[in-house]
């Protein structure tokens, strides 16, 4: 009978974005925490050597 806040949410959310969109948005999340990780990994191998 009542819908939880959380289930609204996510509803509206769902419905503002296509599957492409999140798909997009995770890609690019990926991409920058690998960017990242790797950037950090050859600070310390410079360091190191």
């Amino acid at each position: 009978m009542f819908e939880s806040l959380d289930e609204h949410i996510k509803r509206d959310v769902a419905a503002e974005t296509t599957p492409a969109e999140r798909l997009l948005k995770w890609g690019l999340a990926v991409l920058v925490t690998a960017l990242i990780l790797g950037g950090l990994y050859a600070a310390i191998r410079l360091l190191e050597g």
